[in-house]
């Protein structure tokens, strides 16, 4: 029990001090991009396209909200609050709107240090939480889908943009929920319902249930820049819909690397634990 606390700590730590990634697969140059006039790669250049004019989100990404509430890149922004990987609404003035039973459901998590998150459970953790936490992730885009791999527990996402609505015929839950998206101009806005009960939204555990749903708008408004604003409904954990921002910055001549986290994995004892 004590090396799932230390291992949710673990993560939250990671999201704050981890460096920029140096060695990973052997370097490959990424290609077509842009230079500026010293020869070096311009990330305020204007965003890649599509064949069929739509922006291009394909490329390996670092998101993260430190445990502190920042943002990856250090982009001014005056859009909604800025979401943190350890508490969601760190940063929104007053909370999260909680209800009764979202507050209780958070004070208990929270009384037992988050030794239940998923990810510290090997589960998986969650959009959000895959949003916030500071690992790359692989943005794959066709003409009928975005497909997101992310190297945290080597998790991934399907988000489906080929015209298709929600489903209605009461499918199975989802960790991560049922996505699809639409474009509304050069923004992405992507909808996602039919979660598993039971989710952690952040570290500190603040609550999405089988009642939650889900909308992302994504935009990449420069060649090395994206921003997610996340919309979260959920009328058993929350009094009103709340939205947070999390900012996505390009990696450059790096690739994913495995990060496998099995189901019930045992770890070893602390340093100077007696053993059972």
């Amino acid at each position: 029990m004590r090396a799932a606390v230390n291992f949710a700590r673990l993560i939250a730590v990671l999201a704050v001090v981890a460096p920029p990634v140096s060695a990973q697969w052997a370097r490959y140059p990424t290609p077509n991009v842009p230079k500026d006039a010293a020869g070096q790669p311009d990330m305020n250049a204007p965003a890649p396209r599509t064949p069929d004019g739509k922006p291009d989100f394909s490329g390996l990404w670092r998101g993260g909200g430190g445990a502190g509430g920042r943002g990856a890149p250090a982009v001014p922004s005056s859009g909604p609050p800025a979401a943190a990987f350890a508490n969601v609404g760190q940063n929104i003035s007053g909370g999260l709107p909680l209800t009764p039973f979202g507050d209780e459901l958070l004070k208990t998590r929270r009384a037992g240090n988050s030794k239940d998150n998923p990810e510290a459970n090997c589960l998986p953790m969650g959009i959000v939480q895959l949003h916030t936490q500071g690992a790359p992730r692989k943005f794959l885009q066709t003409s009928r889908e975005i497909a997101i791999l992310y190297e945290a527990s080597s998790e991934r996402r399907e988000i489906f943009i080929d015209g298709r609505g929600l489903p209605t015929d009461d499918p199975q839950p989802w960790w991560n929920g049922y996505s699809v998206g639409h474009w509304e101009g050069d923004t992405l806005v992507v909808e996602t319902v039919q979660f598993r009960d039971g989710g952690w939204l952040d570290i500190n555990g603040s609550p999405l249930t089988d009642a939650g749903k889900v909308t992302e708008r994504f935009r990449r408004p420069t060649f090395g820049r994206m921003e997610i604003d996340i919309t979260i409904e959920d009328k058993k954990a929350y009094t009103k819909p709340f939205t947070v921002r999390v900012n996505q910055q390009l990696m450059l001549d790096e690739e994913l690397i495995e990060f496998v986290c099995l189901e019930n994995q045992r770890f070893g004892p602390e340093p100077g634990a007696p053993r059972k």
